[in-house]
């Protein structure tokens, strides 16, 4: 039986294998980060359904990032809630929250009202996330970290590649509303098991940084928002001054931080730690890399090539047999490995990959090819999502798993973020570059299949905007590099 001490506020997990309850909050936690891409693969059918006929791509992307932005700004706070009123009551508290609003999104009538309950979504998925890191910092040894981070850190990497796999044969099979249907029993039963499996551990007092919450929400919108509309308004001046300032006030948070006493929303001290400063900008990168790779795939594959939904995301399958079946091995061979053994030829891997299937993206290219970057895909990520999170809260301290968790998964989330706005703009610039005179770039996007005259053009602009999370994620390999070996693994 699992018991609290009351000084500490830790949990002897000695008598309770603390793997049943890890197995429950991946169910949860697999489904929320299935609809960070779910939707790439659903975005032509979505368009067409509820924003027919308009004249670019930012509309409809904004189902992305309106989710990931309310994902990515509360992290940091939905974090310290766990710690202060318990990871389990929070979690269950989104997983509801995530469920009801996935019912909404499958109703939505006009595009405006999805993008509000995708941003809803991504709310619930913000009080979620942290928990599931926090709970392994909390139960299992820090010996026995590896393993566990092996499967969370599979679970990142299949279910944000399954995504475009499932979504394709819902859309095709039922309709895209049924990519948001999917999750109500999901979340029906997730949430059941982890009413009971997961332990109430114990709570640890604190106090919420209202002024960093504020600063930190402020920049990430003023950032996002002007990355996201900049093209559709031609970079006028005022969409540089909204990025600009956003900077600035990203600024005076880290500022801030550094002068609270109290307790900061971000610990900057957690920073002085070099792997878990290294590790949270890697999985920045590759959130960035994983989320902004997608639309310029999916819309290759289904407008210039012609490939259906399900057909486009049988391409995928690679990519999520070799990262499910590999992860794990990773994960064991971590303990005892230096994370650079893993996390180089990882990362190294999926740049590779990126590369390739830029070279494939042309209308010459059998089909059948896009199968060999997609299992260079796979491989990679089974050597990037569970060494950066291990690598990351190895050394964490308890009292500050929550507060660890919160930013490791900000870091990430922010990449997707700005992966999903970057490449917007990236696609737009290219398509209005390579298409011949007279022919709108937001046309040729709102199509749902292309002329002939048109199909090479927009393949080499969809093939240039896969070139952007490649280079990204190049720097990538760079910041691993600088990561050291952990000391031997101890229990705390």
């Amino acid at each position: 039986m699992t018991q609290t001490h009351a000084r500490t506020g830790t949990v002897d997990t000695r008598a309770r294998s603390p793997w049943p309850a890890l197995w429950a909050l991946i169910i949860g936690f697999f489904m929320i980060l299935v609809d960070t891409t779910i939707v790439a693969v659903a975005n032509p059918a979505i368009k067409a359904a509820l924003d027919p006929g308009t004249a670019n791509l930012d509309n409809v992307v904004w189902v992305t990032s309106a989710y990931l932005l309310a994902y990515a700004v509360p992290l940091l706070i939905t974090g310290r809630l766990g710690d202060r009123f318990g990871p389990k009551s929070i979690y269950l508290t989104g997983l509801a929250l995530f469920t009801l609003a996935s019912l909404a999104c499958g109703l939505s009538p006009t595009l405006g009202a999805l993008i509000a309950f995708r941003a809803v979504q991504g709310l619930g998925a913000s009080m979620m996330t942290p928990q599931t890191m926090a709970v392994i910092t909390r139960t299992f040894p820090a010996g026995q970290r590896g393993a566990a981070m092996g499967l969370w850190g599979g679970t990142s990497g299949v279910a944000m590649l399954v995504g475009p796999l499932a979504g394709g044969f819902l859309v095709d099979g039922l309709g895209w509303e049924w990519i948001f249907f999917i999750n109500i029993p999901v979340g029906m039963v997730g949430f059941v098991l982890a009413w009971m499996l997961v332990p109430d551990l114990g709570r640890q007092p604190h106090r919420f940084d209202v002024v960093g919450v504020v600063l930190s929400a402020a920049a990430l919108f003023l950032i996002v928002f002007g990355l996201q509309e900049g093209e559709a308004y031609d970079w006028a001046p005022w969409v540089w001054g909204m990025i600009g300032a956003g900077v600035v006030v990203l600024g005076l948070f880290l500022w801030q931080q550094k002068l609270t006493r109290g307790e900061p929303l971000v610990p900057l001290g957690l920073f002085g730690d070099r792997n878990f400063a290294l590790a949270s900008t890697g999985v920045a990168i590759v959130g960035f890399t994983v989320t902004s790779m997608s639309l310029p795939l999916m819309f290759f594959i289904q407008l210039a090539r012609g490939l259906s939904p399900t057909q486009a995301a049988l391409l995928l399958v690679p990519t999520a047999v070799f990262a499910g079946v590999l992860s794990p091995f990773a994960g064991r061979l971590l303990d005892r490995v230096d994370p650079r053994v893993l996390l180089v030829p990882g990362l190294l891997t999926v740049t590779g990959a990126l590369v390739v299937y830029a070279a494939l993206m042309n209308m010459d290219t059998p089909v059948w090819a896009f199968l060999i970057p997609a299992a260079m895909m796979g491989i990679g990520n089974a050597g990037m999502w569970g060494p950066l999170a291990t690598t990351a809260t190895r050394d964490l301290p308890r009292r500050q798993a929550g507060a660890g968790a919160g930013i490791y998964n900000t870091t990430r989330t922010v990449g997707s973020v700005l992966g999903s706005s970057s490449i917007a703009a990236m696609m737009q610039l290219s398509l209005e570059a390579q298409l011949p005179a007279g022919s709108a770039a937001g046309d040729v996007a709102a199509a749902t299949e292309l002329p002939a005259d048109l199909a090479d053009p927009f393949a080499t602009a969809m093939a240039q905007s896969m070139l952007l999370p490649a280079a990204v994620m190049a720097l990538g390999v760079v910041a691993v590099c600088f990561l050291r070996r952990p000391d031997h693994p101890r229990t705390r």
